[in-house]
Formats: C-alpha cells, structure tokens, sequence
C-alpha cells in the first residue's frame, strides 16, 4: 500500500537482536535433550542464527539448519522416533527396576543389531579379530544408513544457500590430531561431512571428505563453544550451550559407575577455560583500543584503526548453560541407550529446563558496556507454596 509504514515486530525476549547461536555436544541418545531445548526456543522465537555441533550434535544441527522455519520440529521429531528403540512396556506404568531392565535389553539390542537408520554391526568384518582393514571399513559398526537418513530429513541444497542458518561442525583430522571445523559459510556442506563429526572409533569408522580422513570432533573438544568465542567479527550474542556430561560428580564404587564418571570427565565442557581466555583477551583488546584512542591523531593510520575496529571488544557474549541432569542409573552405556521411553524423557527435560532459562531470560538484565561476557547457570526449580 502507497504510504504504508512497514513495522518489524521485535521479540521482547531478543528486543536487541542479539546474534543467536546453540552450541551442542556429542553425546549420542543423550542428544534427544538438545531437541528438547530447541523445541522451546522454536516456541519462543529464539531460533538460531547459527548453529555448532559435534557428532549428535551435529546431527541436530543439519537437521535444523537444513530444513525452512516451519519444517524444522517436524524433521527433527522424525530422527529421533525413528532412531528409538520400542518398549516392550509403558514406562510409566512400571516400577523403576522395570524400568532400568527394559532399558537394560534395549541398550543391548543395539550393542547387537544396530540402530536402523543410523548404523548397523559389521558382521562379517575381521577387524574385531585385530585384522587389517581399510580405514573407511576400521570399526564395529558402519553408518551409512546414517548417510541415506541425513539426506532424506536435510535438504542439503537450501543448508547451503546463503543467508540461512549457517551450520558449523566440528572433526577431528586423523592424520594431524588437529580439529576442523566445517562451516556452511565457507564452503558445500554434505551428509559426509555430518558423519565424520560423528565418527567415534572403534564404534564408527572415519569417514573421508576431501581426500582426508576425519574422526568425532569430540575427541578433541566435545563442546565447540570455543568456535563461536573465536569467531570475528565479534557482535552481541546470546549462546545457548547445551552440556550433556557433567564434570562434577560422586566417587564410584562399581565397574559401571566408574566407567560412567570416566565418560563424563572424558566428555565434559571444557568451557569454563575457554571463558576465561575469551575475558581475558577481550580485556586486553579493549585496553589497546583505549590507549590507541590516546595516542595523537599523527600517530593513527587508517589501516591500524579498522584492524582495531574488527576486534569488536566492545560486544557482550551471554552463554546460557543448559546441563543434562539425568543420572541414567549410573549406566556407562546411557549414550546408547535408544529405549523410546528415555528419548521421549530427555526431549521433555530438555524443554522444561529451556523453559525455565526462557522465563528467567537473565541475558536481559543490564550489563555495562565493557562487560565482555555473562554465564547464566539455570534457576532452582519453583516449589509450590505448601
């Protein structure tokens, strides 16, 4: 209409517009609680602008960043039903040693058949035996169902048009030990690439993407929250990183506690360094720009000044942590524990505690201008008034 003024509405729980980028782990059935967490952000209009991921991670993240706004929970939903294993119970309806011995056989028809849609054993493989293999074929189980999956629930061809969500995933280079991170807005993003962020050995052989062989890029940093914190040009952005393993736990007394603590501490965020290095530099970045700003105007140069201008250390980062809370028994195998009832849980808890940071929305609290970075932790639980 001639003379219409057009209006954006703005989100009053983003009325900056901050950048929005979810970071997600590697963790394997435990990665139904990131879907939980973006449910909620979907129903709040907090999706994001980019999102990082590591094995399942990545998988959620080429889910949601392949598929337009309206596709997205369906896609995802979709993944994670075909994925579950079927109870042979109703999970609520039983007790809770019921309920640990059911989990306890579908974790073990997976150790044995596989997860359809995503990878199946070898059967007839020597490498189990110490024979020699190629590396694509160097593992128990192969994922190549896991390609034809990906490429059924992601369109590829709009992941990799620009001006979308970008999409960055992490692996790790087996030649070199060094970390690569693959990134929709460097170059074509295929289902390869996906499941080499994936590929856990000896579970999951490598898989090779441009002449190289890649492994899960959790071996190296399970939680790629040092890709955004070093991502330039640095802008205002509200992180919502998702932790699926907790660093912090009791003392084990039995083979399988132990081997469940020795996966969380192998897994775990490493986030609180890569924080405290993220504030120092961003520090130290705004005391450079203070004194250069000191110096006389003979001494400044224009190609000095955009370089100082493309440090951004004037942005604020908020990270919203959302810790996994769910114990699982003390199972050592609770990442391969695909029972449809613990799926449905996790995605449930998972959007539960995003609810609860979405309410709290502490990023909207004012911080001062050379404030480089805030960690809101989640609330307590309400309680009911007795």
């Amino acid at each position: 209409m001639d003379g219409a003024i057009l209006t954006t509405t703005i989100n009053p729980l983003n009325p900056s517009r901050l950048r929005i980028v979810l970071v997600l782990q590697g963790g394997g059935a435990l990665g139904a609680y990131q879907a939980g967490v973006y449910h909620a952000l979907h129903e709040h209009g907090l999706a994001p602008d980019w999102v990082v991921g590591t094995s399942i991670g990545a998988i959620n993240a080429a889910i949601l960043a392949g598929n337009k706004e309206a596709d997205r929970l369906v896609r995802l939903k979709q993944f994670w039903e075909r994925i579950s294993h079927r109870d042979s119970i109703d999970m609520n309806l039983v007790t809770d040693q019921q309920r640990r011995s059911n989990i306890w056989l579908a974790t073990l028809d997976t150790v044995l058949r596989g997860v359809p849609g995503f990878f199946k054993p070898r059967n007839f493989s020597l490498f189990p035996v110490g024979a020699s293999v190629e590396p694509e074929q160097a593992s128990f189980y192969d994922t190549s169902e896991l390609a034809s999956t990906l490429n059924e629930l992601v369109d590829f061809d709009y992941l990799n048009q620009p001006g979308g969500m970008r999409l960055t995933v992490n692996a790790l280079r087996v030649k070199c030990g060094s970390l690569t991170s693959f990134d929709s807005q460097q170059q074509r993003l295929t289902a390869d690439h996906i499941r080499a962020s994936g590929a856990l050995p000896p579970g999951f052989a490598g898989v090779r993407v441009d002449g190289d062989l890649y492994w899960d890029g959790g071996l190296y940093s399970n939680t790629p929250l040092e890709t955004v914190l070093d991502d330039t040009p640095h802008v205002d952005t509200l992180v919502f990183m998702v932790d699926l393993w907790s660093s912090e736990g009791p003392e084990p007394t039995t083979l399988d506690e132990v081997q469940t603590r020795q996966k969380d501490v192998t897994f775990a965020s490493r986030s609180k360094r890569h924080i405290e290095d993220y504030v120092n530099t961003h520090t130290l970045q705004h005391k450079l720009r203070e004194l250069y700003a000191k110096l006389p105007d003979t001494a400044h140069n224009r190609r000095q000044t955009e370089e100082l201008v493309a440090l951004g250390c004037d942005s604020t980062m908020h990270i919203v942590r959302l810790p996994y809370a769910g114990r699982d028994w003390h199972m050592a195998a609770k990442d391969i524990n695909f029972s449809k009832g613990s799926i449905e849980w996790r995605w449930e808890q998972g959007y539960q505690d995003a609810l609860r940071a979405i309410k709290a929305a502490g990023w909207l609290a004012f911080v001062t201008q050379d404030t480089p970075l805030v960690v809101h932790e989640l609330p307590p639980y309400e309680r009911d008034a007795a």
